[in-house]
């Protein structure tokens, strides 16, 4: 995919995307993979078969992303406290 109609846009979304600090990793590159999912689309001849299995994927990807570091971990419930009775001959002053 690097070399043909579409070489430039995948280079430039994939640098884009490598050389990312924001977060989301590659999330200011957005644009630049629009550009070459048009860029796919405009030359079916020669990217039709990368078009029709990304189609594919869309259909078998999840309904909710998987966890990540930056997202919390699940809420554990934290047991009730248990009352302390005084112990007998204990003073209470």
């Amino acid at each position: 995919m690097a070399y043909g109609p579409c070489g430039m846009q995948f280079r430039e979304a994939f640098s884009c995307f490598v050389f990312s600090e924001a977060e989301p990793k590659g999330i200011d590159c957005v644009e630049k993979f629009k550009a070459m999912q048009d860029c796919f689309r405009a030359n079916p001849d020669v990217y039709g078969d990368e078009i029709m299995n990304d189609d594919d994927d869309e259909d078998d990807a999840p309904a909710s992303l998987p966890p990540t570091e930056e997202q919390p971990s699940p809420v554990v419930p934290i047991p009730e406290p248990v009352a302390l009775e005084p112990s007998f001959g204990a003073s209470t002053s």
